[in-house]
């Protein structure tokens, strides 16, 4: 199996912006659309939370993974649900993986709307970019349909 792609983020990185973004999202502020995610640990049970962007295409509902087959990945694939959290409103859902060929869209997608803060994570692809170009990295960028739970 080839080595999954994950670029950790840097110490003040998660500090500056994961952490205030989070405690933002948690006070009822969503920015940009963002929601903190809450996966249970594959190892622990404990319940593990990242900002995140949901990205909304028609009628469907994607969680995207720039930086690759993160520990929130894992966790999740593990899972199969999780929570989307902005203040007190708890969103529960399930996810189910979406293969390679269907990203290139997706990607499109993500990228047009959140380039300007993720875009360093897709090797110079952008939203103007070729399918082709959005196929060869879509393995590097795990994406999850999610469905609201009623």
């Amino acid at each position: 199996m080839a080595e999954q792609r994950y670029l950790k983020p840097g110490r003040i990185e998660v500090r500056l912006l994961h952490n205030t973004v989070g405690w933002l999202t948690r006070h009822g502020v969503s920015v940009a659309g963002s929601r903190e995610l809450a996966v249970r640990g594959r190892k622990s049970g404990e319940w593990r939370r990242n900002p995140v962007n949901p990205l909304t295409v028609g009628s469907e509902r994607f969680l995207v993974a720039p930086r690759g087959h993160t520990q929130w990945v894992r966790n999740l694939r593990a899972a199969g649900d999780g929570q989307l959290r902005v203040g007190k409103r708890i969103e529960q859902f399930t996810a189910v993986e979406v293969p390679d060929a269907e990203k290139p869209a997706l990607l499109r997608a993500y990228l047009s709307r959140w380039k300007w803060e993720v875009g360093a994570f897709f090797d110079g692809v952008g939203p103007d970019s070729s399918d082709g170009e959005l196929l060869r990295i879509a393995p590097d960028h795990p994406v999850f349909r999610i469905t609201e739970h009623n």
